[in-house]
């Protein structure tokens, strides 16, 4: 997959060229699977430059993880057409300021969440995440209460499109394999389409246990700012 290592540039140019060889990768996993692979450029963290090469490159989808940034970077994202996937974990009192920005909703985890995106954002498309690793105060909704969940969303009209999830913090990218591997088959199960996992660094591992969806800010735009 592409380099983690590749050097902060936010030019247009040296996006293009990373999202063009992160496309070629993809494409054998596309058809050894036989299901297209979306990739969603994570500009969070990034200044407007992010947003503008992206754009620019011919991506469709950001994602983004903060509300108040997100709301900074409207003008940007207007102008370059671009869908946003809100990928953080969602507090329920931010969900009003940022309605009317966000495309699709990838990280409802909660009743209450999923009660405050219908009631704002009413048949928005939306993702629900699983914590498949247990970590104490990880997004995601325990695998078990997957299907509770999503029933309570489409009973309260929301599109579900399918589930998401983030392999294990601080750990090498093997380790994210049994959780990718439940989530794919939760994915299954359910009757869902969107399987959305994987990032710069697991990214392999998330292919070849069935993502259809892969997050990369890294990979496409260099090293992310430290968040101040």
């Amino acid at each position: 997959m592409a380099s983690a290592d590749v050097p902060a540039d936010l030019s247009p140019a040296a996006v293009a060229r990373r999202l063009a060889e992160l496309r070629a990768e993809l494409a054998a996993v596309e058809r050894e699977w036989d299901h297209p692979v979306t990739v969603v450029a994570v500009t969070k963290g990034f200044d407007r430059r992010a947003i503008d090469a992206a754009a620019e490159a011919g991506c469709t989808a950001i994602g983004e993880n903060y509300a108040q940034e997100l709301l900074s970077k409207r003008e940007a994202i207007e102008a370059g057409g671009l869908d946003v996937h809100f990928i953080g974990r969602l507090q329920s009192n931010k969900v009003r300021q940022i309605a009317g920005i966000v495309g699709r909703w990838s990280s409802l985890d909660r009743a209450s969440v999923v009660d405050e995106v219908a009631k704002r954002a009413p048949g928005a498309r939306v993702l629900v995440q699983i914590n498949a690793t247990g970590e104490p105060g990880k997004g995601g909704c325990p695998p078990a209460e997957t299907g509770p969940l999503v029933e309570r969303a489409v009973a309260a009209g929301l599109l579900v499109e399918g589930l998401m999830t983030v392999g294990p913090t601080g750990e090498p990218p093997e380790a994210a394999r049994p959780g990718f591997a439940l989530v794919r088959s939760l994915v299954d199960e359910l009757g869902l389409e969107v399987c959305s996992m994987g990032m710069t660094a697991d990214l392999a591992v998330a292919l070849e246990e069935g993502s259809t969806e892969v997050r990369v800010g890294t990979a496409l735009f260099g090293p992310r700012p430290e968040r101040g």
